[in-house]
């Protein structure tokens, strides 16, 4: 399409400077992983890109500029150059896609979008990739990030003019999931499309992000060939030096025949040792480098003439010791992202994974790996993955790969649910995380993992807001129980400690899922299978009734009569088998049958018999079909019950409708969206803005929550004429903060019938409110019209700095305030996932019929949540917004009080991927 056009020219300001808006907008910036696995940077156009565009535009084909811009020009005038790199961020934004230079760093222009907005809700919108990037979905993710930053700027709608010869660009938009309306008129295809995220508009972001993400791990673990560079050859005795020997060693020692090379490290005999990366001849899957952080830049530029897809970083050095270091990360990032490269580390162990041709890569510094298996595992800092990798091997457990992320820079235990997703290899997932950097985006990414793998994780410290040093992560500000809700609606299983992680992937991996609950036991005693009932009890399992007892010296025929008779219940759906002798050895043959019994039945179990520990081949059987299956054993009774109730949990969740996408009808976001941008318009900086009611009343009138109307009045006359004009009875209430909402207290009457009631009530209630502060307000009472009777309700959101909105709800009064009785959900929400959140509140069957009492129209109150569900999601403005009371009757849902703040988005996950630490 042309690019110059009468629009754009109007939009310019004198001696072509652009309009005054916003600065430079930095949160646009990223490193975006692209549809073959590499890497590129995403950020806006600036002033100094002129010679970086102008080269861009001089390097691509005559079909591409003729398409672009519908003519021939083999340079960009001064004119168009400088209108091009000098736009406003408001209604000219420009966005570049960049790639660093092997030898000097520099930013090289491989794509362009831009959009010049033509309307109050509209903007034409333009791309361009360079000829020799085309392919590799450049066009959907600067789409994807355009589309967000527009949406930002009140942009609702693009539309474009396009060669009808341009099939790849009218494909892109398609594509996208967006619908596309097009006309053709004088040779030039017109074309028009909502911007605003739809469920199908997200879905193809998620796979199109799902793939890009898979495939740039799976170059880091099936590498074919590795580089391991190290300080230098005279450097043996540093860390640096010995954790590069560590990892060659490691690296032979696992496959004899791998492609490796060796700079500047020493003791590998075996590998010939260069001392310039110039010396090798690429190209190179892998690099794995252990060097001073002064030098990874220079190092991650040599790589990247190797075409190496990852290096994992062994040394550290960056953002743990500051602001200098985090500098020095970002620098290497840039460098490596730039160059197509992802980054595990810094501080890494490395990473142990299976490859496709049945290999072994054992690019870490663990001496001795796990044995192959079906477990995928993740971990952060380097002394717990010796700590976790040694209870692996004690346990026999097979592992398909291993990684440690270290500070995760760049790499997160998110990379790897997409990879472990479509990963035959890999059954189960565990994941020992430090720090959560984008908890929404771990939510989405587990519970498409979680649907159909089980995904098992410990987080440091119980609320997992422990944040180590070197962890570039947002503060937040949520509940601790806001993580555990979270990974709960994601289908995740959340164990204490690496000991239960372990212990429960260990059933997931070797058992078959659960059927229910329903739990048989083998003891031998009445008195531990006591013992076993309470734990499987307090595991949330139930008891069947099925209590197998087998003496210490029960001779074959009648271990085998009760191995039959237990595994033949057919109102058992597991199994728990405890068998400890207080003389003699084990008995070898109730393992045979337990094992036997348990592959043939399918009937998940778990054992506690003595000498054994994790996965044996004693307690190893075959099915009918001849596939193995091993009963785990475990310490104690106590550990074999708890890993089985978290199977079963997780079965259970698994086999459960999770519910469909919130669309309640009669919801306006754009109507929303307008309303918030005004009022910002009016405010200055980045203040938190505080609605009055009269506003918090229209921007929920957008999502279809109406508030019942009050009156302000200052004594009993104005009180008195305001309920003669609502009408009688009415309800009066005190708005000093202590008592507001709170009829327990006295400071609210209901149902007041007439004048001389209402007279009373507001004496009482302006006596009652001077003793508290806020007791002298110039309109210290309110009058609204009586609600149907019903439980009072709160509803909240909270936008918080790492998880974005928090929905919480609770009952109204002591059960909230005192007690902490609330329910958490993090959108965005499923019709099942707001039915759970209302009854996640301890106190929730009062609203259900409790002792009898007619049951509330919850189905309303759901509404309500779902409403402002949505509103939170789609509008990170929204700071704060509280409903209070929610009264729920038998016959609907009515909101008496709201409150909220909105102030400039600052949500660190949009639809932007990999944003920059």
């Amino acid at each position: 399409m042309a690019d110059v056009t009468a629009d754009d020219i109007a939009a310019d300001r004198p001696g072509g400077r652009p309009r005054q808006g916003p600065p430079y907008p930095a949160a646009w910036e990223a490193d975006v992983v692209l549809h073959d696995g590499s890497t590129t940077h995403v950020r806006p156009m600036r002033p100094d890109d002129a010679d970086a565009l102008q080269a861009f535009h001089v390097g691509q084909s005559q079909r591409s500029t003729y398409l672009r811009f519908f003519a021939q020009m083999e340079r960009l005038s001064e004119r168009d150059l400088d209108r091009l790199v000098n736009v406003d961020h408001v209604d000219r934004v420009a966005l570049v896609a960049v790639s660093a230079s092997a030898d000097q760093g520099a930013d090289q222009i491989i794509g362009v979008a831009r959009y010049d907005r033509s309307g109050p809700d509209e903007a034409e919108v333009a791309f361009n990739v360079a000829d020799a990037h085309q392919g590799r979905g450049l066009g959907s993710v600067l789409l994807e990030h355009l589309a967000a930053a527009a949406r930002e700027r009140g942009v609702r709608r693009f539309v474009a003019e396009v060669l009808p010869q341009n099939g790849r660009m009218i494909s892109v938009f398609k594509e996208a999931g967006y619908e596309v309306r097009q006309r053709t008129e004088d040779g030039v295809v017109a074309v028009a499309f909502d911007i605003d995220p739809t469920d199908r508009s997200l879905a193809v972001m998620s796979d199109r992000e799902h793939r890009a993400e898979a495939r740039s791990m799976r170059g880091l673990l099936h590498a074919g060939s590795v580089v391991v560079v190290g300080p230098g050859a005279d450097s043996a005795e540093t860390l640096a030096g010995r954790l590069a020997s560590r990892v060659l060693e490691d690296i032979v020692a696992s496959d004899p025949a791998a492609v490796v090379h060796a700079i500047g490290v020493a003791g590998a005999p075996s590998v010939p040792v260069r001392t310039r990366l110039s010396d090798i001849t690429g190209p190179v899957d892998l690099a794995v480098v252990a060097v001073p952080a002064t030098d990874t830049v220079d190092v991650v530029r040599h790589l990247a003439r190797l075409g190496v897809h990852g290096i994992v970083l062994l040394t550290a050095g960056f953002a743990e010791q500051g602001p200098d270091g985090l500098d020095r990360q970002r620098a290497m990032l840039r460098a490596a992202h730039g160059a197509g490269m992802r980054i595990v580390g810094p501080a890494s162990y490395g990473i142990i994974s299976t490859r496709d041709d049945g290999l072994r890569l054992n690019a870490s510094l663990a001496r001795t790996p796990p044995v192959v298996g079906r477990i995928g595992l993740f971990c952060q800092s380097a002394p717990l993955a010796v700590a976790l990798l040694g209870s692996v091997r004690r346990r026999g457990i097979g592992v398909s790969q291993f990684v440690s992320a270290g500070h995760r820079a760049d790499v997160s235990g998110n990379d790897l649910m997409q990879f472990w997703t479509d990963d035959d290899r890999t059954d189960v997932v565990g994941l020992y995380l430090e720090s959560l950097g984008n908890p929404r985006k771990f939510s989405r990414v587990a519970r498409r993992l979680s649907s159909t793998k089980p995904v098992i994780v410990v987080t440091a410290g119980r609320s997992g807001q422990v944040v180590p040093p070197g962890h570039a992560v947002r503060p937040t500000h949520a509940p601790p129980r806001t993580l555990a809700e979270m990974l709960r609606q994601s289908g995740v299983v959340q164990v204490e400690n690496t000991h239960q992680m372990l212990d429960v992937a260990q059933v997931l991996a070797h058992q078959p899922l659960p059927a229910g609950r329903r739990t048989a036991i083998l003891a031998s005693s009445a008195s531990v299978a006591a013992l076993v009932a309470e734990a499987a009890a307090a595991a949330g399992l139930v008891v069947s009734g099925h209590v197998q007892l087998l003496p210490e010296d029960a001779p074959a025929d009648q271990v085998q009569a009760a191995v039959d008779a237990l595994y033949g219940d057919p109102d058992s759906d597991v199994v728990v088998v405890v068998r400890i002798p207080t003389v003699g050895d084990p008995d070898v043959g109730l393992q045979e049958a337990v094992a036997r019994a348990a592959a043939r039945s399918r009937r998940t179990t778990v054992a506690c018999i003595y000498d054994l520990h994790g996965i044996t081949a004693e307690l190893t059987g075959r099915d009918d079909d001849g596939r193995e299956w091993t009963v785990p054993a475990y310490s104690t009774p106590e550990d074999a019950a708890l890993a089985l109730g978290h199977a079963a949990r997780y079965a259970q969740w698994r086999a459960a409708d999770r519910g469909r996408p919130l669309h309640p009808e009669g919801v306006d976001l754009r109507a929303a969206r307008r309303l918030v941008t005004g009022w910002l318009a009016e405010a200055s900086g980045d203040a938190v803005l505080g609605l009055d009611d009269e506003r918090t009343a229209q921007l929920l009138a957008t999502i279809g929550v109406p508030v019942l109307p009050s009156t302000r009045v200052r004594d009993a006359d104005e009180a008195v004429a305001a309920a003669e004009r609502i009408g009688w009875p009415v309800a009066l209430k005190t708005t000093v903060p202590a008592l507001r909402h709170r009829a327990d207290l006295g400071g609210v009457r209901l149902d007041v019938a007439d004048e001389a009631e209402l007279r009373a009530d507001v004496a009482q209630v302006l006596d009652l409110a001077a003793g508290f502060e806020g007791g002298g307000l110039d309109s210290p009472l309110e009058v609204q019209a009586m609600a149907e009777h019903g439980s009072a309700c709160v509803v909240r959101s909270v936008e918080d700095p790492l998880f974005g909105p928090i929905i919480s709800f609770g009952l109204a009064g002591d059960a909230s305030d005192l007690l902490g009785d609330i329910a958490y959900g993090v959108p965005p929400l499923t019709d099942v996932d707001v039915s759970e959140l209302v009854r996640n509140a301890r106190a929730a069957p009062r609203l259900l019929g409790y002792r009898g009492l007619p049951a509330l129209d919850v189905g309303a109150l759901e509404d309500v949540i779902a409403r402002v569900a949505v509103l939170a999601d789609d509008l990170p403005e929204l700071r704060s917004l509280e409903l209070n009371p929610v009264v729920v009757s038998e016959h609907g849902a009515v909101v008496l009080g709201a409150r909220a703040s909105v102030s400039r988005a600052d949500r660190a996950d949009a639809t932007r991927r990999l944003p920059r630490v």
